[in-house]
């Protein structure tokens, strides 16, 4: 069974957040409420495995417009 990242959700400004771990199977639902004090939650989606391909080295980003720009935007002098 998986293990599943859940924090707490506020309910005043400036309030902590309390992050915890549950181990649930993939069938269940998605926790509501915190089983410790009842408070809302939401489950944390946490960074993924990247899985290598072959041995070539990986390329430079373009710093350029994204895109779609064509050069008719501000971010072409």
């Amino acid at each position: 069974m998986p293990t599943y990242l859940y924090e707490t959700i506020p309910d005043e400004k400036g309030e902590q957040t309390r992050r915890f771990e549950m181990r649930q199977a993939m069938m269940d639902a998605p926790l509501k409420k915190d089983p410790e004090t009842g408070q809302r939650v939401r489950r944390v989606i946490t960074g993924g495995l990247e899985i290598p391909r072959g041995t070539s080295k990986p390329q430079p980003r373009d710093t350029g417009a994204g895109p779609g720009c064509g050069g008719a935007c501000s971010c072409h002098p």
